[in-house]
């Protein structure tokens, strides 16, 4: 037999003990060490990354259970979109609004003074029209084209509104009014690549 394993054998119970202690505690920490931590570690690694997994797919389902409320929500702004653009005339169309405009100060009873268009004024997608007005008329008449302008399907803007000449002649009361109106067109995308070009 081995004389190292004989000297072993001879040592005391306690010193055999001890040792059989010493050598099952070195193994303990070398599996603690060696395989339980690493493992320990990859576990962890692995449940953050089923979490995160788990929130992902919560995510996915909440956004594939309101996907029948996403597509109605997106064909009403598709519906609003397309109604915002029938308020801003295209280019064709400016002339027939500023004929409207025109019309409802006549039928309202007003004489126009002035009526001159002034330069655009572009923005990103749309520009500016205004219209440098002067009527002439009762207070009534000049209320009734404020208010069928406003009632027009275009939008325009009535601004830096100015009263002057009133007088009273023959019972009748009649005022000078002095207004800017703005109304806006859509700008399509072949102007703004035509502009571009251009710069």
């Amino acid at each position: 037999m081995d004389p190292q394993i004989e000297k072993l054998l001879k040592l005391p119970n306690r010193q055999k003990m001890a040792l059989f202690i010493a050598i099952l505690a070195f193994e303990g920490i070398a599996l603690y060490w060696g395989l339980f931590l690493p493992k320990q570690k990859e576990l962890a690694d692995l449940q953050g990354r089923l979490e995160g997994l788990r929130s992902e797919v919560q995510d996915k389902t909440r956004i594939a259970n309101n996907l029948p409320k996403l597509k109605r929500e997106y064909q009403q702004l598709q519906k609003d979109l397309e109604s915002a653009l029938t308020e801003l005339p295209n280019q064709k169309e400016i002339p027939s609004l500023l004929t409207a405009i025109t019309d409802a100060g006549k039928n309202s009873g007003l004489d126009f003074l002035l009526f001159r268009p002034k330069p655009e004024v572009p923005k990103e997608f749309y520009a500016e029209v205004p219209v440098d007005i002067s009527i002439s008329g009762s207070f009534y008449s000049v209320a009734n084209f404020f208010n069928d302008v406003g009632a027009l399907p275009r939008i325009v803007n009535i601004a830096n509104v100015s009263f002057a000449d009133i007088k009273s002649t023959g019972g009748r009361t009649t005022v000078r009014v002095n207004c800017l109106a703005t109304t806006f067109r859509f700008i399509d995308k072949k102007e703004t690549s035509d502009d571009k070009k251009k710069k």
